[in-house]
């Protein structure tokens, strides 16, 4: 039987709308709520379970917005309605992680909380689960805050980089600067210079660290926030955000307080990592046929057929003649061939759609 650590809480971001998995991810459904990999479970439940295995599953809070209660509840039966916080209005990850963890904080002044979005791809658990736990010791033991970096595999342009002091101690390192997505140029030269890990966007900290950090950084949000403490974990709350939480500054947790504070530290991960970010990212994990076709659900049969990603909602069978690198998605009422050579404009043809046929498909 797991031992937890009481103080160990985790915060999973699933409000996002994933439009870059469009068909298949809408507004109404998105893909954090889709069995993305054929695996039997989503990825919301994915992301979940895995937590359970660091974090006594009572302390592990959803993060999402009004329209998808009733979905979560349904995929995650084992957490109760207080364990789900709903945002009244989308502004980036700052705010609601500083809802959390003043909610964390209240319940527990002692809290080390995880953050992670509930739409990642992660192997090696054991190693994910050893290295969560280096983390949390880490942020037990002083005011830091701790993300986790991937060590680049390719000189990847899609990706934020975090470059680190190779000096610093061998599980930790300071955290030097985050940069933004990179040109090919600089990618090819970061993976050279060996201290750049691609930043996967999951967080440890103490609660009240982050906390004073905000108040430090981004005194506005703090104050915003901090007048209804007393009404946090009560019937009350609920109130207090809807009136509240819209005023809060659209912005995310790396630009408000990480690239501003002096005490971030990276570990490079030793688990396999992908943010399933685009469709080709979803078919790189996938295994593949004689073909190198990635199959979601559907019976393929292909002839002359090659380097294509294909999903169906439920399971069909799909004859391919002569496509080569497409991505075919069938949903119940889109059906999208694209090449995969244009899988970023998938949000811009979402958007066609919408304006030309009906908004509610996106």
């Amino acid at each position: 039987m797991t031992s937890y650590n009481q103080d160990y809480y985790a915060v999973i971001m699933a409000g996002g709308v994933g439009s870059r998995f469009w068909p298949l991810s809408t507004a109404k459904y998105p893909k954090q709520f889709h069995d993305m990999l054929g695996l039997g479970e989503t990825l919301l439940q994915s992301t979940f379970y895995r937590l359970t295995n660091v974090v006594p599953i009572e302390n592990i809070l959803i993060l999402s917005n009004d329209a998808y209660d009733e979905i979560i509840k349904e995929q995650l039966p084992k957490i109760k309605q207080e364990q789900i916080i709903l945002e009244p209005a989308m502004r980036n990850t700052a705010p609601c992680i500083l809802l959390a963890a003043m909610k964390i904080k209240k319940k527990n002044p002692n809290a080390v909380m995880l953050v992670a979005p509930s739409d990642h791809f992660i192997e090696n658990e054991d190693n994910f689960v050893a290295d969560i736990n280096l983390a949390f010791k880490a942020a037990l033991k002083e005011d830091i805050l701790i993300t986790f970096g991937i060590k680049p595999t390719f000189p990847n342009t899609g990706y934020g980089y975090i470059k680190y002091d190779k000096q610093e101690g061998k599980e930790l390192f300071k955290v030097e600067k985050f940069t933004e997505k990179p040109t090919l140029r600089n990618a090819k030269k970061y993976l050279e210079e060996g201290n750049y890990v691609w930043n996967a966007g999951i967080f440890i900290w103490k609660a009240a660290y982050i906390i004073d950090s905000f108040k430090s950084h981004l005194l506005e949000m703090h104050t915003l926030f901090d007048q209804g403490v007393s009404v946090l974990n009560t019937k009350n709350e609920n109130a207090f955000v809807k009136e509240n939480y819209p005023s809060a500054q659209n912005i995310s947790i790396d630009y408000s307080i990480l690239e501003k504070s002096e005490s971030v530290f990276v570990i490079p991960a030793t688990f396999k990592w992908s943010d399933l970010g685009t469709w080709g990212s979803l078919q790189e994990e996938l295994a593949k046929d004689d073909h190198n076709n990635a199959v979601v659900k559907a019976h393929l049969m292909p002839t002359d057929s090659k380097g294509n990603m294909i999903y169906t909602h439920k399971s069909k069978v799909v004859i391919l003649d002569g496509l080569e690198d497409y991505i075919v998605v069938d949903n119940e009422d889109v059906l999208m061939i694209v090449p995969r050579a244009k899988e970023q404009e998938i949000k811009e043809i979402r958007n066609k759609v919408m304006e030309k046929f009906d908004e509610n498909l996106g």
